[in-house]
């Protein structure tokens, strides 16, 4: 009741009668609210100064850093039928086992005797090569012999133009000779008849002077005429000597065009036995592409071709294949803002999906459940998702669990700074990023700093 007069009712009344009105009177039941509150206030307090470690919670999956321990489509190089399975899914195989085999399915690889007419074809065109290489020597022993005879001709015709020029010469001594010895004949003629007219020789003697001038001159015309047809004869040997070098250069030269064109048939033979080799290569390496084999041991996961008799094309994959063993690690996507918070080597704490754990993001030392990573390597481009991708090996606390798959999920926290709780939450309050991670050097060497 409300005490508004004067006249107090609780003192005329029996409250030790009445217990619980006896306690609402009573002043206990503040105080202990009271000692609660600052009990729960100084724990709050205290509790704030609590040690945190601030982290990075990213999401990923386990895979591997080594590329050939990954998962693989096995691809078929060339297209075919499916002729034969010799697995199931989930069987181990060896490297090297056959996996499955196929059937050709283009015309032109029909032929069973394909390699072997490809085969007769290559030594047919290597037996070509050889003839138009001995067509080859033979011309040029040709030539060759071509060359001696034309260089005997030309010998033996300078030997005669020189014996010409040399009867030339004498001729033209005669020439001249008998050109002299009729200017004495003519002058002596003239004396005697000199003489004759003065009485001092006879008609006799004239006469005979002038038989002899007629002899000389005689003489002189033969020697001019000889004299001549030597100048005729070394041109002539000349003439010869010219003709014999165009002879025998337009023979070289037909020998020549023949040799270049043997050797052009000889290039195009090569070439074409080039061509062939190549497909004999070729055809023999295609039978081999007849059975897909394991490229390493392992599992065989998944056929994405059913039956048999069915087509596949050239590059589509046929089935997929989990190597036998693997370095398992973790690929975790973190937001950008976080990137530069994240090093190589820093520690990760790491819970998988399927494995109990109880996990406590601010005091990794009191989870439950835990494995231990170590960050590898970022990538240097962001992935589709908007976040960039970080890869995590073991670290040498301990091993993982043997029974992880390879794409299993896993949940990481990057661990950062060691700050109170006030700290952190002040920080969340205001929307500032996680402190710089700086190991225990850096840190080490701020204190010795101060």
């Amino acid at each position: 009741m409300l005490n508004i007069s004067n006249n107090q009712l609780s003192k005329g009344l029996f409250t030790k009668k009445y217990s619980t009105l006896a306690e609402v009177e009573s002043n206990e039941s503040g105080n202990a609210l009271k000692r609660l509150l600052y009990i729960s206030f100084f724990i709050c307090v205290v509790i704030l100064f609590i040690p945190w470690t601030q982290n990075i919670r990213a999401p990923g999956s386990i895979t591997s850093l080594k590329p050939q321990q990954k998962p693989q489509s096995i691809t078929t190089i060339i297209g075919g039928r499916i002729n034969k399975w010799y697995v199931i899914e989930g069987d181990f195989v060896k490297e090297g086992d056959t996996i499955v085999s196929i059937t050709e399915i283009k015309d032109k690889y029909f032929d069973t005797n394909l390699l072997e007419r490809t085969k007769n074809q290559i030594d047919f065109k290597k037996q070509a090569i050889v003839t138009y290489t001995n067509k080859l020597i033979n011309l040029d022993e040709q030539l060759k012999i071509l060359k001696n005879q034309r260089n005997l001709k030309l010998t033996q015709s300078k030997i005669k133009l020189r014996q010409a020029e040399l009867k030339t010469q004498s001729d033209s001594i005669a020439y001249e000779a008998a050109k002299v010895n009729l200017n004495i004949a003519e002058y002596q003629l003239k004396r005697t008849d000199t003489l004759y007219k003065s009485g001092l020789k006879s008609l006799t003697d004239l006469e005979k002077r002038r038989l002899k001038k007629q002899q000389v001159e005689a003489y002189k015309v033969k020697a001019e005429n000889v004299w001549l047809n030597s100048l005729t004869t070394l041109t002539n040997l000349k003439i010869e000597i010219s003709n014999v070098s165009i002879k025998y250069d337009a023979d070289a030269n037909k020998i020549q065009s023949l040799k270049l064109a043997t050797l052009k048939d000889k290039v195009t033979a090569q070439s074409e036995l080039n061509k062939l080799e190549i497909q004999y290569s070729n055809f023999k390496y295609r039978n081999g592409l007849y059975y897909i084999l394991a490229p390493q041991s392992g599992y065989v996961t998944k056929t994405n071709i059913g039956g048999v008799g069915e087509i596949v094309k050239e590059g589509q994959e046929v089935f997929s294949l989990m190597p036998e063993t693997y370095e398992l690690a973790a690929e975790i996507y973190i937001d950008p803002v976080d990137l530069p918070l994240v090093k190589i080597g820093e520690h990760v704490r790491i819970q998988f999906d399927g494995w109990p754990a109880i996990v406590f993001s601010g005091w990794p030392g009191l989870s439950h459940g835990t494995y231990g990573g170590e960050v590898y390597a970022i990538d240097r481009f962001i992935s589709a998702n908007g976040k960039y991708r970080v890869l995590v090996k073991q670290d040498n606390e301990y091993n993982w669990p043997e029974a992880l798959r390879f794409g299993g999920g896993v949940s990481a926290m990057l661990l950062l700074n060691d700050v109170p709780i006030w700290y952190e939450l002040w920080r969340n309050v205001n929307g500032f990023p996680p402190d710089y991670y700086t190991g225990k050097l850096t840190n080490k060497a701020k204190k010795d700093k101060k």
